[in-house]
């Protein structure tokens, strides 16, 4: 089977890139190849309109600016463009999107309150070396034509960026792959943190870090800045590739992701680490 990273098509097209019948490789590994979860091969998402997939974009632009802007903040601020919207209407694009205000105020995030929530572990800690801390998290990025989520984990002393990944759903599968081509590629962190969103408090992705003798540690409810490395890491990625690139299709998103996230590793230099790139610190530490 020729590799192919294939996204954000419908049901039929995905189906006619997968060997049900294939003896020799199985269809997880083929939607592996293919860069889709195995939900996502029977599962086609109700899309959004055309509206609200601009309200979205407009929305995702001036969190950038004013990310404590909550859901009536910004339904002012749409209205004041010309758009009739409604707080609830906002809020519910809040939570497609997976964002929140940064000020103390309920979570955003599809939190299921059936799940176990684990304690933030990382106050007042010292991070000092690799792999001591992983922080994980997804973002909604714009396309021409709809949108994807991006889940990326990152190593908070050295900023440098272990694993990423794209979807068309936001769901539970996605992260444990993610997760797992992390891992087998980087090994194991002692510590990672998240929000409380649904799919990190699920029991499939906790019981895949308890597993790995992994200490699970989660932001305290509404407190955004308790994953400030990768809430920069998001406005790097935006402001430097999705803004000022013309992305038509998911294909073309993972191209265009897969040279940013090598440029931010290996040669940008940030200006929090004396202007070393993570890749450099990375290797020099491990």
């Amino acid at each position: 089977m020729v590799k192919k990273k294939v996204v954000m098509m419908p049901l039929k097209d995905r189906k006619a890139m997968i060997e049900l019948e294939n003896a020799e490789i199985s269809i997880s590994e083929q939607c592996n190849l293919v860069s889709i979860s195995r939900s996502g091969l029977y599962y086609t998402p109700t899309p959004e309109s055309d509206e609200n997939i601009l309200l979205m974009n407009l929305i995702d632009f001036q969190y950038l600016k004013t990310p404590f802007y909550g859901t009536r903040r910004m339904a002012v601020y749409l209205c004041n463009l010309g758009y009739i919207v409604n707080r609830k209407r906002v809020r519910r694009l809040f939570i497609v999107m997976g964002i929140r205000a940064i000020y103390p105020s309920p979570n955003l995030s599809n939190i299921d309150k059936t799940h176990k929530k684990y304690p933030y572990l990382l106050r007042d800690m010292s991070i000092v070396r690799i792999k001591q801390v992983w922080e994980a998290d997804v973002t909604y990025i714009k396309m021409d034509k709809g949108f994807m989520y991006l889940l990326a984990i990152i190593d908070v002393y050295s900023r440098y960026v272990v694993g990423w990944g794209i979807s068309n759903t936001n769901d539970t599968v996605f992260y444990l792959k993610v997760l797992s081509s992390t891992i087998e590629k980087n090994g194991t962190p002692e510590i990672f943190n998240t929000d409380q969103g649904s799919q990190f408090t699920s029991n499939d992705f906790t019981k895949a870090l308890e597993d790995e003798k992994i200490l699970i540690s989660m932001d305290g409810k509404g407190r955004a800045l308790d994953n400030i490395f990768i809430e920069r890491l998001w406005r790097s990625v935006k402001q430097e590739y999705v803004y000022i690139n013309h992305i038509a299709n998911g294909t073309e998103l993972h191209k265009g992701l897969s040279e940013y996230f090598d440029f931010y590793n290996t040669e940008r230099p940030h200006q929090s680490l004396a202007y070393v790139t993570p890749e450099k610190l990375y290797r020099k530490a491990a």
